[in-house]
């Protein structure tokens, strides 16, 4: 138990920060994607703990991450959004902050499930079928919630998305499928 418990311990320490940039995507704020990151992570422990071995730890920990995003979301409590401006924050050299900063507004105009698929297929760079089998649903429906929750950013986005970006995306889009 104890080897289990040192691995588990390694992989924690390895993945959390791509986790939590994951959960940013998802909630769109800081503290919330830590408490999501948090509330995952003691899952997959105590799941780990409880199973003797978990056959792919990546895939249960993204599962798990995702399941946790859409259920709190469904709480009565968690439909209520503060109005204060997004802190300041350092931009990543070489990306348009202005841009990344509409697209992660727009991203939380996006239903939670369409949310978790285009995170999970555009941030993480899985496939269909790897999407599907994550979240427990067929790929045609990751498919068609990918196609809608594109629709949402692309609506929400608005003005703030340039034609020629929007017809990157819209080629990138239709390889995919």
């Amino acid at each position: 138990m104890g080897g289990h418990d040192e691995a588990l311990r390694e992989f924690i320490a390895v993945r959390r920060g791509p986790l939590l940039r994951s959960a940013f995507l998802l909630c769109g704020d800081m503290h919330d994607a830590e408490d999501l990151v948090q509330t995952t992570l003691v899952k997959v422990v105590l799941a780990g703990r409880r199973l003797d071995r978990i056959d792919n730890i990546e895939a249960y920990t993204r599962r798990t991450l995702m399941s946790v995003f859409i259920s709190s979301r469904r709480r009565m409590w968690r439909r209520e959004h503060p109005h204060a401006a997004p802190p300041d924050t350092a931009a990543a050299a070489g990306g348009d902050p202005d841009m990344g900063l509409a697209v992660r507004v727009a991203l939380s105009a996006v239903p939670p499930r369409q949310r978790a698929v285009l995170v999970l297929r555009y941030w993480e760079d899985l496939s269909v079928e790897e999407t599907a089998q994550l979240l427990g649903v067929s790929p045609g429906t990751v498919k068609s919630q990918s196609a809608r929750g594109l629709a949402t950013l692309r609506a929400a986005l608005g003005d703030a998305l340039p034609d020629e970006a929007a017809r990157r995306v819209t080629s990138a889009e239709e390889a995919r499928l």
